[in-house]
């Protein structure tokens, strides 16, 4: 049995808390939000992010990080991508030498254009930082339907120690050393979806959907393989399958900010209807500054972006436009 300490009380952290009691492991959930672990230790229930989902008496919560990083042998960092920096700021003086950090958010950072693992790194450079992602949606998880993801680290035996913590009947995990392209898979199909969900909301069909998710993953893959990812890993369970899932899933929060989006919402009011972090909001301005960097061409994230700079100018979305499905078609 291991002491795990998940930082981070959103849908995705509280899933895979689930996951870890379940496995036998001790469980302690952090949140910087007193109102969210009173809810926590009252409901053993995360009723806004999470409804239906039951926690086991045995998960602790606390608002003292200090306590859980000291507490705990390894860490999971589920914060959304944007607080990643500010997060790890507040864990650097309490973390042990070597001590595993798991990152399971997706993103790239603003400005610096570092992924998870680089900003975990560069503000911990004590602890052994992995990373673990894949087609995963928190509600499913936490129903305890069957899903694979893949756990990345710098060497094989972190990766391994990962694995053997969350792996079970239902949940299974495979390991990759290719941390870089797991993590740009994961990062930029959000920007997909938000075409997907485009798509969607303008009525088109499936033929439409499945040419996007297609081309989405040959643009996605040039980028991170100019970057230095592998192929295989784009064409696996972090790239393409983590697209397929993002862009198809009722529970896809970029799909569905997308969709709104082309049903005529503007873009606060999509981000107001999901109420959580849309990913792919932040993320297309930064994977064109990726592009940019790299030299790479990436015509339906160029598209995304010009919709999206658009109706920040616009009230709203003219059912007329057919922006990213016409690039698409060059």
């Amino acid at each position: 049995m291991s002491r795990v300490g998940i930082i981070g009380a959103g849908s995705w952290g509280t899933a895979l808390s689930l996951v870890l009691a379940n496995n036998g492991h001790s469980v302690e959930i952090w949140s910087i939000v007193e109102s969210e672990i009173e809810m926590l230790k009252e409901k053993h229930e995360h009723i806004d992010k999470l409804p239906g989902v039951k926690l086991p008496d045995s998960i602790t919560f606390t608002t003292d990080i200090e306590e859980t990083i000291k507490n705990n042998d390894i860490l999971v960092l589920a914060v959304p991508s944007v607080f990643t920096r500010s997060t790890a700021v507040k864990m650097a003086p309490f973390v042990k030498e070597g001590q595993i950090i798991v990152c399971v958010a997706k993103g790239i950072e603003e400005n610096t254009l570092m992924t998870i693992s680089d900003v975990v790194e560069s503000e911990i450079p004590c602890a052994d930082v992995a990373v673990m992602c894949g087609p995963s949606h928190a509600e499913e998880v936490g129903q305890l339907l069957p899903t694979t993801v893949v756990a990345g680290a710098r060497t094989q035996k972190t990766a391994e120690i990962v694995q053997d913590l969350f792996m079970n009947e239902v949940f299974r995990v495979y390991t990759s050393p290719d941390v870089l392209g797991m993590e740009l898979g994961g990062s930029l199909k959000n920007v997909i979806a938000l075409a997907a969900g485009m798509a969607d909301g303008l009525g088109y069909g499936d033929n439409t959907k499945a040419a996007l998710i297609t081309r989405g993953i040959a643009e996605i893959s040039v980028l991170a393989i100019e970057m230095g990812a592998k192929a295989e890993t784009l064409f696996g369970l972090t790239g393409i399958g983590d697209l397929i899932v993002t862009c198809e899933s009722r529970h896809s929060r970029n799909r569905k900010a997308g969709m709104l989006i082309g049903q005529g919402y503007t873009m606060d009011e999509a981000t107001k209807e999901v109420k959580m972090v849309v990913e792919g909001i932040y993320q297309q301005r930064l994977t064109l500054a990726l592009a940019e960097k790299y030299d790479v061409r990436m015509p339906i994230i160029e598209e995304v972006n010009r919709v999206l700079l658009r109706i920040s100018r616009q009230r709203r979305l003219s059912q007329s436009l057919c922006f990213v499905t016409g690039r698409l078609m060059h």
